[in-house]
């Protein structure tokens, strides 16, 4: 009984995990906002604590992905939800969200991530509007 009510807990902090939004930029005009299931067009710029570049999408074509199909980190999931294009934030993404305790490439285990993001186009399917 006491390891499952240590699961149940262990669970809830997990799900309690939530990035940090700093919206920097709001556009005046905001027809749609973005909702799981938009495909959307982002360019970003991703660092470490530190301050150090590990990626960004200036430069070239932003990345584009559907919210919620678990193409990108959960981190991305949480902090592109509710965005209107053109709008711009900074997302703190703790490493439950991001890489974890295995880290990827450049990203060391366990890392905190900044991502600057700007949302450069939203597709939401006719069906959900």
């Amino acid at each position: 009984m006491l390891f499952l009510q240590l699961v149940v807990l262990l669970i809830a902090q997990v799900w309690a995990v939530k990035v940090e939004i700093d919206v920097t930029h709001v556009p005046t005009d905001c027809p749609h906002k973005t909702k799981a299931g938009s495909h959307v067009q982002v360019h970003y710029k991703g660092s470490l604590e530190d301050g150090t570049v590990f990626d960004a999408s200036y430069g070239r074509s932003p990345i584009g992905f559907e919210i919620g199909a678990g193409r990108v980190i959960a981190g991305w999931e949480q902090g592109l939800l509710d965005m209107c294009v053109g709008e711009k934030r900074t997302l703190t993404i703790p490493p439950e969200l991001g890489y974890g305790s295995s880290g990827i490439g450049p990203i060391p285990p366990n890392a905190v991530l900044t991502f600057d993001v700007e949302l450069v186009d939203v597709y939401i399917p006719k069906e959900e509007l």
